[in-house]
């Protein structure tokens, strides 16, 4: 789908020079025209149809991440959630409509302020009576952390209340109940909305620590294809699972926007350097970009974004494709892990790279780099997901499609890891519950997981015919992550390693401008360190103060008491 949404008025918005809650209030109107412009259907989001992925992958999600953090939850888990009920449940279905036209904005209140990651324990509890449930919070530490539900925007909210069904004092395992929150201007009765402060330096959202006080629910509240069936499953944990599977397909989407992010970093710190100048021999300007340092900053990004441009559709639609569920998550776990983990090295070095000017909001890279931060724990944890992955994968559980050995240096050293962590668990002669797993092993659980994602992505970009430089810069930046690695087994010395990232580097330079224009952003871009024009067409946008008042010398404390 072509859209121009970056020269609509509300994109055009310098959201910096806003107040905190009127930048919330934008994200709240720009996820409206998101929606307004892609019109997805509820089909369109049960099975995750071109256009839902349209949507998720639009380079304008990584400009306000705000609004992307509400689609995510309101399209991809609530209205994802909802969507398959639907045949069954036709009575969800003007809840729904109302949903994909935002005229109800859904918010998914799975995870607790006491349990975090742990959300299979939660403590909220849905008590089944004679006309329906009390949803309640037993204690504090049972309120639901962090989805924005104050009715401080001028919207309708409605929530996915993951809670304990309790029949005859009985617990009968988690289940979903929708639950309205607030109207378009107060809360309903029962609920307790605390707003959060702000995460330091991102876009702003409303987020907040949701109770319930006793809130009477329809026996129509619960989610489920038969509202009489309150049996307790027979495999509690499975059910679980079960009912949170849009959460495997969220760890899929959430990485979307920070592939648009590394190439608007790559293309910001390439533009930045190659108009900013110091005074070189016999006081002649000379770009930045002539220094190594800086050079390998820029490179780097744009390597990395374009090798992650071409994978990610790519491995969706394999992921998307998978029969088992299993494989799909394993898929969506390598994926998020390699991208997220990509942005932060490069948003990192380019924006260190920019001095001063790459620290404050208008040259997106500091605040993106927050809002990366919050991305690594959307949908899993990163870490944690690797955890149970890779532990799956030395217990032989099952295998992924890595590239073989053969394919490139990349997939050699990941075969390599996994080979290697799979013989000394058969060495150490443990469970994956030891405490030997535990120290031994665990530990290995991220950079093998991103050793298969590296693999995956050049074995696509070589498929695709990318530019040979930018496949070499990738591989010299992997290559780095793992130096041993590649000096003990891949049989490329330190020095080898260095004279290999020099090769890349002077092959990749005379592309630099094909480069950023292959990066297709920049019609997104709106940071003015990109030319000194932007930034002189900025400043007249910033608050300026004169003044007429004299200052009295005369009146003035000594100079040394002023100190």
């Amino acid at each position: 789908m072509v859209n121009a949404l970056y020269r609509h008025p509300l994109f055009l918005q310098r959201a910096e020079l806003l107040t905190p809650d009127e930048r919330v209030s934008l994200s709240y109107q720009r996820a409206k025209l998101m929606m307004q412009t892609y019109r997805l259907t509820a089909r369109d989001v049960q099975f995750c149809s071109p256009k839902y992925w349209e949507m998720m992958m639009d380079p304008i999600c990584a400009w306000d991440v705000a609004m992307f953090t509400m689609l995510a939850a309101h399209v991809g888990l609530t209205i994802g959630t909802l969507s398959r009920h639907l045949k069954r449940r036709p009575d969800f279905r003007p809840l729904v409509d109302r949903l994909l036209r935002f005229d109800t904005v859904g918010i998914y209140l799975l995870t607790e302020r006491g349990h975090g990651l742990d959300a299979f324990n939660i403590e909220t509890t849905a008590t089944k009576t004679t006309d329906g449930f009390i949803l309640n919070t037993p204690r504090e530490e049972a309120a639901k952390f962090m989805p924005a539900s104050t009715p401080l925007f001028g919207v309708e909210k409605v929530a996915l209340v993951m809670a304990r069904l309790i029949v005859d004092n009985e617990d009968r395992g988690c289940r979903f109940f929708i639950v309205p929150i607030c109207n378009e201007t107060e809360m309903y009765r029962g609920v307790t909305s605390t707003r959060l402060p702000p995460r330091s330096g991102t876009c702003p959202l409303d987020f907040s620590i949701t109770s319930f006080d006793h809130v009477f629910l329809p026996p129509t509240a619960l989610v489920a294809a038969d509202v009489y069936d309150l049996s307790t499953p027979v495999r509690q944990l499975e059910s679980w699972w079960d009912e949170i599977w849009r959460i495997q397909l969220g760890t899929l989407s959430v990485p979307a926007p920070w592939v648009s992010a590394t190439k608007a970093v790559a293309y910001i710190g390439g533009q930045y350097s190659s108009w900013r100048c110091i005074l070189g021999k016999h006081n002649k300007p000379t770009p930045i970009l002539t220094f190594r340092t800086q050079q390998w900053a820029v490179a780097h990004a744009t390597s990395v974004g374009m090798v992650l441009d071409n994978w990610y559709p790519l491995v969706v639609k394999e992921a998307i494709g998978q029969n088992d569920p299993r494989m799909r998550h394993a898929l969506s776990v390598v994926v998020k892990t390699t991208i997220c983990r990509h942005f932060q090295r490069c948003v990192s070095e380019v924006a260190e790279r920019c001095g001063a000017q790459g620290t404050f909001d208008q040259n997106y890279m500091a605040r993106i780099a927050n809002d990366g931060k919050g991305v690594i724990i959307a949908e899993g944890d990163i870490l944690t997901l690797c955890i149970r992955l890779f532990s799956e994968m030395v217990q032989g559980q099952y295998h992924l499609p890595i590239p073989d050995s053969s394919d490139s240096l990349l997939a050699a050293h990941a075969n390599s890891l996994l080979n290697e962590n799979i013989a000394l668990f058969r060495s150490l002669g443990c469970t994956h519950r030891s405490e030997a797993f535990n120290s031994v092993i665990l530990p290995q659980s991220q950079p093998v997981i991103e050793a298969i994602g590296h693999a995956l992505a050049y074995s696509a970009g070589v498929k695709a015919g990318l530019p040979q430089p930018i496949l070499d810069v990738y591989q010299c930046a992997v290559v780095r992550q793992d130096s041993a690695w590649y000096s003990e087994d891949g049989h490329l010395s330190r020095m080898r390693q260095r004279l290999q990232e020099d090769a890349a580097l002077t092959a990749f330079l005379p592309g630099l401008s094909s480069y950023m224009t292959q990066l297709n952003v920049e019609d997104y871009v709106t940071a003015p360190i990109v030319s000194d024009a932007a930034w002189k067409a900025y400043l007249p946008e910033l608050p300026s103060y004169t003044g007429g008042a004299d200052y009295s010398w005369d009146d003035a404390p000594p100079i040394h008491a002023m100190l």
